[in-house]
């Protein structure tokens, strides 16, 4: 026979088990498989263990809930054996199943090996290979130990956590849940792989916004594109934000963005990494480097087609080659393959040798080459005694 407890109301359960008790051994008196004298014997020896404050109560086959003060059901589990402490304020339970509610409505499926019900429901703590499953997304959560807080509406997840949801799976020490909020945080060695855009974060903990499909980490993070499970480009920041809606990664303070292919090093406090369409906005001072050619570039801000390899560059831009060669301007566009740079807007162009400086509105060529021509309005050229004008001026 399955017992159903509800928690809410310990008095009233306490009372219809002894009435239970009492009926069944009133039954074992009278089925006649016991002497008089025996039957007496057990009576009185059930009646003294009963009246004993020592005594833990254990039911087989159980159900027990809780309610909140307007009668909506806050949890409800089922075990194969559940003991009550003597002051009936902790239920250890084995193999505990069931649901999680929040305003009546079931959001998480729940089964462990085993657990505690503490303070009359306030507290429900399971232990080993605890499985804890979203019935709102689909996520599944499994952890070495689970708490469920109600009141607070937190649930905690402890221990060895991996999680699967369509968007994303991870790893990490533990997570704690706001089911209102929709929002997640998940501490300590996290490992995060997104589905789309298939990246793979890691870090110390993020901040999972489930409702608004965002991933934040608030301490230093690594970004890794994959393809495949081959991870190609890599950024690293002090700050993150994945934005799996827009499919972006807002790189924050201190980042740096490897980009395989071309072979480019990109640097600010600022970047947004827009990862399937291989796109880079920097909206505050930025840095580029090629990593084969030496080139760098700086500029207020700037923008980056990785798929053309074409950039854009706005805003105090400074153009330097390893010859020495530089060119600065307000505006310049960059065609990485082919490292030409055109410049518009103040130009001053500076080569070493032989020494000159030109100055104009325009500028086209090869910093690497030193072939840079300097055109549009009054050019002014600067060269230095004895040596000849670079060509094109």
């Amino acid at each position: 026979m399955q017992e159903h407890i509800n928690q809410h109301k310990p008095g009233e359960w306490l009372r219809q088990k002894a009435w239970g008790l009492l009926l069944v051994l009133l039954m074992l008196a009278t089925a006649g498989c016991r002497t008089q004298s025996s039957g007496a014997d057990r009576l009185a020896e059930d009646s003294s263990a009963a009246r004993d404050p020592e005594t833990n109560l254990a039911f087989n086959n159980i159900t027990l809930e809780e309610a909140d003060e307007q009668g909506k059901t806050l949890w409800r589990v089922k075990a194969a054996q559940a003991t009550y402490s003597p002051d009936q304020q902790t239920a250890r339970v084995k193999a505990p199943t069931g649901q999680l509610y929040q305003n009546g409505q079931p959001i998480y499926r729940i089964q462990a090996q085993e657990g505690d019900i503490l303070r009359g429901g306030d507290r429900i703590v399971l232990r080993g290979e605890v499985v804890a499953t979203d019935t709102q997304s689909g996520a599944v959560l499994r952890a070495d130990q689970m708490e469920w807080q109600p009141k607070q509406d937190t649930l905690l997840l402890r221990g060895n956590l991996r999680a699967a949801h369509p968007q994303m799976k991870l790893s990490a020490n533990q997570a704690k849940l706001f089911n209102r909020q929709r929002r997640a945080e998940v501490i300590g060695k996290v490992n995060a792989i997104t589905e789309d855009p298939k990246l793979r974060l890691q870090t110390e903990k993020v901040i999972w916004q489930i409702k608004d499909e965002k991933v934040i980490a608030d301490r230093p993070v690594q970004i890794q594109r994959l393809q495949g499970d081959q991870a190609t480009d890599q950024a690293n920041a002090d700050r993150a934000e994945v934005d799996l809606v827009k499919k972006t990664a807002h790189l924050k303070q201190n980042a740096r963005l490897t980009i395989l292919e071309p072979p480019l090093l990109i640097s600010g406090n600022s970047l947004i990494w827009t990862v399937n369409q291989q796109t880079l906005v920097a909206d505050q001072p930025i840095t580029t480097l090629h990593r084969q050619q030496q080139i760098t570039i700086t500029a207020n801000r700037g923008r980056m087609e990785l798929k053309p390899q074409i950039a854009y560059f706005k805003g105090n831009v400074r153009a330097n080659a390893p010859n020495q060669a530089n060119l600065s301007s307000d505006d310049l566009t960059w065609e990485v393959t082919s490292q030409k740079v055109t410049a518009q807007g103040n130009v001053v162009y500076v080569q070493p040798d032989p020494p000159a400086t030109l100055r104009g509105a325009k500028a086209v060529g090869r910093l690497q080459d030193r072939t840079v021509v300097v055109s549009g309005g009054r050019v002014v050229t600067e060269i230095v005694p004895g040596q000849d004008l670079i060509p094109g001026s």
